[in-house]
């Protein structure tokens, strides 16, 4: 970025890098910043469905990042893509249990508080992972080999589905 940005880097990577970054930031918790702001009388459907959803999210980036971790860390898995435990059912499971983890957060700030706008912080996310900075970014890294273009045609890209025959 310096080298392409030349004289005006400190201006550009000032606005581009922490001013946009700042802003994700605030959007992403609104549903918490809301949920702060109101008083939370009783446990509602809403906040109970939030929490399961929270889990479940929780659950799935754990346990994705865990066996992602163990593969990448075996010798063995020098240069083969991860594709079995969660991995067997979508390419990038962290990413689904991220999205359900902050769609859980809305679900409580929306039991909490009755403010549906906040869902602009789960929206936010969800277009950031599934169609800007997450998946995108790493399909484009594999595209073009074998063993990843085999994946794909079998493997859900961010839903957990059954495997494709």
């Amino acid at each position: 970025m310096r080298n392409k940005w030349g004289r005006h880097f400190l201006y550009k990577s000032y606005i581009n890098v922490y001013m946009l970054q700042g802003l994700f930031l605030y959007l992403i918790s609104t549903p918490i910043l809301v949920a702060n702001y109101y008083s939370v009388d009783n446990i509602n459907v809403a906040i109970l469905l939030g929490i399961v959803f929270w889990l479940i999210g929780f659950g799935f980036e754990s346990v994705a990042d865990t066996q992602l971790s163990r593969h990448i860390n075996n010798p063995k898995n020098k240069g083969t893509i991860m594709q079995s435990g969660l991995w067997k059912y979508s390419r990038h499971p962290n990413y689904f249990g991220e999205v359900t983890c902050w769609w859980g957060i809305w679900l409580m700030s929306f039991g909490s508080s009755g403010q549906t706008w906040s869902v602009i912080g789960p929206v936010v996310i969800t277009i950031l992972i599934v169609f800007i900075s997450g998946i995108p970014l790493l399909e484009r890294r594999y595209e073009g080999r074998p063993d990843f273009e085999d994946y794909k045609k079998r493997t859900s890209v961010f839903f957990p589905l059954p495997p494709k025959k």
